[in-house]
C-alpha cells in the first residue's frame, strides 16, 4: 500500500516480518475488514497462509480486496461476508455461515468502527446511540456468537481493536472516544470470564495509522507535525506495523498474555 512517494522521510522501513507456524490454516475472522486497518490485518493473515474471513459493510472494497489478495496469495483467498454490524441478527447470520465456510473461528478480530468527527453540542440521543452501535455494541455480540466453540475447544483468541484517543483526552470526538473507551471494558471482563477455558481477550490500540482514510479525510501538515513531535519513532505508523501485534496475540507465541491492552503508536502516549 503505497501512501508515501519514494524518499520521502515519512515512509515506512522495510520490514522482514516473523512467520507462526501456528497461523497456517488457524481460522481468523475480522470485522471492518475492506479497508484501512481491518485491511491490513487481513493481508497480514492471509500472508501467514491463515483461513480469513472479514465482514464490512463496504461490498465495493471488500470485493477489490479479494481479488487483490487472490492474485498475489492464490491458495489462501480470503472470503468476504457483506454484513452491516449495526444489524445484530445479520451479525450472528454472518458469524454462523463464517463458522460452516472456515471450519469454525479460532481467532476473533473485532475492528469495524467510525472515527467521524463532531462536537459534544451537536451530540443528540440518536447520534449517541449509533456512535456505540457502530463502535462498541457489535464487539460484545460478535465475542458472544463465537464464545461458546472457542470455549468448548479450550482455546481461542479474541482480539479487540481500541483507540488511544479516550486516554489522550482527544475532544473531536467524544461520541467515539467514550465509546472506545468501553472496549477495555469487554476485554478485562471476558478475559476472567473466558480465561478458566484457554480462550484470551486482549486489546490492541493505534495511535494515528497512516491509512487512506486518514490520509483524505483527516490529514494536515499541522496535525501530522503535532503527531511526529509526540511520538518517540518520528514516522508515520502504518496499518502491515499494527497488524504485527495483532498476529503476535492470534499466534500461540502469545499464548500467556490475556486481558491486556498493547498499544502500537510509535511511542506517542
Amino acid at each position: 500500500m503505497a501512501l508515501t512517494t519514494p524518499g520521502d522521510p515519512h515512509a515506512a522501513p522495510a520490514h522482514n516480518y516473523a512467520s507462526y507456524p501456528s497461523l497456517v490454516d488457524r481460522s481468523v475472522f475480522v470485522t471492518g475488514g475492506a479497508d484501512g486497518i481491518g485491511a491490513g490485518i487481513v493481508e497480514e493473515f492471509v500472508a501467514q497462509g491463515s483461513r480469513v474471513g472479514f465482514a464490512d459493510i463496504q461490498a465495493d472494497r471488500g470485493a477489490q480486496l479479494v481479488e487483490r489478495l487472490a492474485a498475489t496469495e492464490p491458495k489462501h483467498v480470503p472470503i468476504f461476508y457483506e454484513i452491516d454490524l449495526i444489524d445484530i441478527e445479520a451479525l450472528r447470520d454472518g458469524l454462523g455461515r463464517a463458522q460452516t465456510d472456515l471450519g469454525g473461528i479460532e481467532v476473533l478480530v473485532n475492528n469495524a468502527a467510525s472515527d467521524d468527527r463532531h462536537t459534544w453540542e451537536e451530540v443528540t440521543p440518536d447520534y449517541w446511540d449509533d456512535r456505540v452501535n457502530v463502535n462498541l455494541r457489535h464487539y460484545f455480540f460478535a465475542i458472544q456468537a463465537v464464545a461458546p466453540n472457542m470455549l468448548h475447544a479450550s482455546q481461542g483468541s479474541i482480539i479487540n481493536i481500541g483507540s488511544s484517543s479516550y486516554m489522550m483526552q482527544e475532544d473531536f470526538f467524544p461520541g467515539y472516544a467514550i465509546a472506545k473507551s468501553g472496549v477495555e471494558g469487554i476485554t478485562r471482563t471476558l478475559a476472567r470470564t473466558f480465561g478458566p477455558n484457554g480462550v484470551r481477550v486482549n486489546t490492541v490500540m493505534p495511535g494515528w495509522v497512516a491509512t487512506d482514510r486518514q490520509l483524505t479525510k483527516w490529514w494536515s501538515p499541522e496535525g501530522e507535525a503535532g503527531t511526529l513531535e509526540d511520538q518517540a519513532i518520528k514516522r508515520r505508523i502504518y496499518p502491515a506495523e499494527f497488524a504485527q501485534m495483532v498476529l503476535f496475540l492470534a499466534a500461540d507465541d502469545g499464548a500467556a498474555c490475556t486481558a491486556q491492552q498493547f498499544m502500537v503508536d510509535g511511542g506517542r502516549f
